[in-house]
């Protein structure tokens, strides 16, 4: 099967990886058939204030709306098989964890969960509370993969992009992707 990928961003700080995120995955074109984009009100937000662009208006994917549920995501029968919540806030997370599929986002999750695909959780926030920490229990025994914002730095990054690429890494390693990058072990740069 070739892969179907979901990226969702939900309203929490960090929209410096999904844009790596979307920018590496379209270096990969041959890894997958579709790739599809949703984003939360409050990421469009925080994306416009952190990176100072609207550049996700322009991406060359398939973008949907958070409420638009006739996407095709949105039913197990279309077959996407890899979901990546970058960032995630604590409020996205609490309701997938909880089975509220109030918007595309979460929507998507519970589809993603209940056909025993991959879905990817990269957590933004910092420190965790016990709820926090539940809700990321009850999505790991539901199948999910919690995979927080903790950039590594045995590769000696240089820039802040280098830094945020290890955890996209990590991401596109965990989806069952191909990619070239660091590995422990060897020299870096």
């Amino acid at each position: 099967m070739a892969n179907k990928i979901l990226v969702a961003i939900s309203g929490a700080s960090g929209s410096i990886y999904p844009k790596l995120l979307i920018d590496r995955l379209l270096t990969i074109k041959d890894q997958w058939a579709e790739l599809s984009v949703v984003m939360s009100t409050n990421a469009k937000q925080i994306w416009a204030a952190e990176l100072g662009n609207e550049d996700f208006k322009n991406l060359p994917v398939h973008f949907y709306e958070k409420n638009d549920f006739n996407a095709p995501f949105a039913s197990g029968s279309a077959k996407f098989n890899i979901m990546i919540v970058s960032p995630c806030s604590m409020g996205a997370l609490s309701r997938i964890a909880t089975g509220i599929s109030n918007d595309l986002v979460t929507r998507a999750a519970d589809v993603i969960l209940k056909e025993r695909r991959k879905l990817l959780l990269m957590l933004r926030e910092t420190p965790y509370n016990l709820i926090h920490i539940r809700n990321m229990e009850a999505v790991t025994l539901a199948g999910g993969i919690i995979c927080p914002a903790t950039p590594s730095f045995y590769s000696r990054p240089k820039t802040i992009e280098d830094a945020a690429m290890t955890v996209v890494d990590r991401l596109l390693d965990l989806s069952g992707l191909d990619i070239a990058s660091y590995r422990w072990g060897s020299k870096a740069d």
